[in-house]
């Protein structure tokens, strides 16, 4: 089914709605197809998941891929769940083969199947805490017994740091290991962890995988995507209106998808930064209660320190006298906010500097700071 709007903001429809990335899809496919695991790094909203959804469009016809995203689970068990379903899902095989089939490996925990329009089941594990590690094994010899090319993306996968369980990383390192024919994809929002987990000796998956960190997508490429559609309705595209799109939001590839997915649907095309303003605006306005909720559930220090980092832009050195002065705190006040702020992902450390890493909510809070003023 095509989509009302082609510039899509949930979830991937095809190549002709996906940017770019050529590149990035054809490395990762060549590293599948010579044997490599892959670590895909990349800030959050800047298209990661899009891009694996495009590398198994892009997958031969005997090769499935199944994707999970681990962002919400909390501890081995929610993983454990997640996974099982996804790889249990993933191998589609008719129903009465899949239930006996599933039966037979999973042991320690309980199946619940329910059938599907399409004649597939869509199962679900129920697995208690205590057999969590024995359900994990049991769902790797149900892989290890499809000797068949699959790939497995994980998502948000620097999560398993969080879990409470001592050793997850070296029990799925050796886990993975059993089934060599089956390709991994980790991928991850957090940089600095992502990094630690892959490229330092103390931990298990160090150097087990190719290593792609995913940048923007290239200027001008962007500017023809979003053209080809305006122009092919009919509608005024201009390419100095994109461009102040583009760098307002850093070619962060959400946001900019966001603004054109908002013009389109206003339909008069893009032909003004005024549009953009306009839009903008009102994106940050249906999400004002939200980010007045946000700012004033921090604490005193970070209600001072948010808003100034917005309205400077990148902040490069938060403990200079000349920064300090302007949000009225001491240097070690900063450091531990920032410290707390990044590993709440609310700041974000770019190549310039920290950031707002949500964009609007950077947007509103230099608005709440003009609003301030007046008062």
């Amino acid at each position: 089914m095509e989509p009302n709007n082609p510039f899509i903001i949930v979830g991937y429809q095809g190549p002709a709605y996906f940017c770019d990335r050529e590149k990035e899809t054809q490395k990762l496919l060549s590293w599948i197809e010579n044997g490599s695991n892959i670590t895909l790094i990349a800030p959050r909203r800047y298209g990661k998941t899009g891009l694996i959804h495009n590398v198994f469009h892009n997958l031969p016809k005997d090769t499935i891929g199944i994707y999970l995203d681990i962002y919400a689970t909390k501890d081995l068990t929610d993983f454990t769940r997640q996974f099982a379903s996804a790889i249990a899902n993933g191998i589609s095989t008719p129903i009465e083969k899949a239930m006996s089939v599933v039966a037979q490996f999973f042991k320690s925990c309980r199946p619940t199947v329910t059938p599907q329009e399409n004649g597939l089941p869509k199962f679900s594990f129920d697995i208690a805490p205590s057999r969590t590690e024995t359900s994990l094994r049991e769902a790797f010899a149900y892989l290890k017994s499809h000797e068949q090319h699959i790939v497995i993306a994980i998502d948000e996968f620097q999560q398993i740091l969080e879990y409470p369980e001592r050793g997850t990383e070296a029990l799925l390192r050796s886990l993975i290991q059993e089934v060599p024919w089956v390709r991994f994809i980790f991928a991850g929002s957090r940089q600095h962890l992502m990094g630690e987990m892959f490229a330092t000796a103390k931990h298990p998956f160090y150097n087990s995988t190719d290593i792609l960190s995913l940048t923007t997508i290239d200027r001008d490429k962007y500017a023809d995507f979003a053209r080809h559609f305006f122009e092919q309705s009919g509608k005024p595209f201009s390419t100095e209106a994109f461009d102040a799109l583009y760098s307002r939001f850093d070619g962060v590839t959400w946001y900019v998808q966001r603004v054109l997915n908002r013009l389109w649907t206003l339909g008069n095309g893009l032909e003004s930064v005024r549009q953009i303003d306009e839009v903008v605006s009102e994106l940050v306005e249906d999400r004002s209660l939200v980010f007045r909720d946000l700012l004033d559930s921090q604490n005193d220090v970070a209600r001072k320190l948010l808003p100034v980092i917005a309205a400077i832009g990148p902040v490069a050195e938060p403990t200079s006298a000349a920064f300090l002065a302007k949000c009225a705190l001491s240097a070690s006040s900063v450091r531990s906010a920032i410290a707390d702020l990044r590993d709440r992902d609310i700041l974000y450390k770019s190549d310039s500097g920290y950031i707002v890493y949500e964009r609007l909510f950077g947007e509103w809070l230099k608005r709440y700071i003009a609003a301030s003023a007046t008062l």
